[in-house]
């Protein structure tokens, strides 16, 4: 049996998220129904580099496959996406050692949320739109405040008892291009919610709701107010999963234009 590692983008508006689940339409439970189709075989497995949300989608989600097979990987590649619905697309399919594992052997992992600064007749799926104005420098101070070593207990729906809230947070970057506001956050890891909480936090700051300083205290003490300020799963990617010799700077950009005429 072969192991392949699978690089795949899809639009998550359709989906329960990621993971294969019963009595719920997931992109892996997808992908398997179409790998048993184009295979002709049952006896095979998967695993994703990590869980999305429901409604989240990934510009470059990472999965292994053991599938005993004949075909190509660029064989294998081509028959899964002629029978994958237009909204998941394999980007990549590669052979990889068994010592290989996509969730396992992922260094870090890179999340980009987009925010409309104008209301958007085509980019609704992929955006939250603010009416507000947001003060940018404000929003950009206050995201330092995540960068580190921290627990994130008050950011997640994830029960504490069932493992460590504790994640390091490598950097948290915010600009803005072609009438978003971008705010990419790099990590070890991430729990559940706790990005789209994140950025809700931010919004409020750069509305001028709470201030920049509340960031550390949310941090520090546990709260309710991250749930309730929590961001929607459209304007959230899964942007980049990081293995060993991956090149981690790369230039913040959007997934669509906003810019009129653009």
């Amino acid at each position: 049996m072969a192991r392949f590692r699978l690089d795949l983008e899809y639009v998550g508006t359709r989906y329960r998220g990621w993971q294969a689940q019963k009595n719920a339409r997931t992109v892996q439970g997808v992908l398997h129904e179409v790998i048993r189709k184009v295979s002709g075989r049952a006896d095979f497995e998967s695993y994703g580099s990590g869980r999305t949300d429901a409604g989240v989608h990934a510009l470059r989600q990472v999965a292994h496959l053991d599938l005993e097979t004949r075909a190509t990987p660029e064989a294998l590649r081509r028959a899964l996406n002629d029978d994958l619905p237009a909204d998941i697309h394999i980007l990549s399919v590669d052979k990889v050692s068994r010592r290989f594992h996509a969730r396992h052997s992922a260094l870090g992992r890179s999340y980009l949320y987009q925010v409309a600064r104008r209301r958007t007749a085509f980019g609704k799926p992929f955006v939250w739109w603010i009416r507000d104005p947001l003060d940018v420098t404000r929003v950009r101070a206050a995201a330092r405040s995540f960068e580190g070593r921290h627990d994130f207990r008050s950011f997640s729906d994830a029960d504490p008892r069932s493992g460590s809230t504790l994640v390091e947070v490598e950097r948290v970057d915010v600009g803005e291009a072609e009438g978003l506001l971008l705010i990419r956050v790099t990590g070890s890891h991430f729990l559940w919610k706790m990005v789209r909480r994140m950025v809700g936090v931010l919004a409020e700051v750069g509305r001028g709701k709470i201030e920049g300083a509340e960031v550390e205290r949310l941090l520090r003490e546990p709260s309710r107010d991250p749930a309730r300020l929590t961001a929607p799963p459209s304007g959230l990617f899964l942007e980049r999963v990081y293995y060993e010799g991956d090149e981690r700077e790369r230039p913040l950009c959007p997934v669509l234009n906003l810019t009129p005429g653009g």
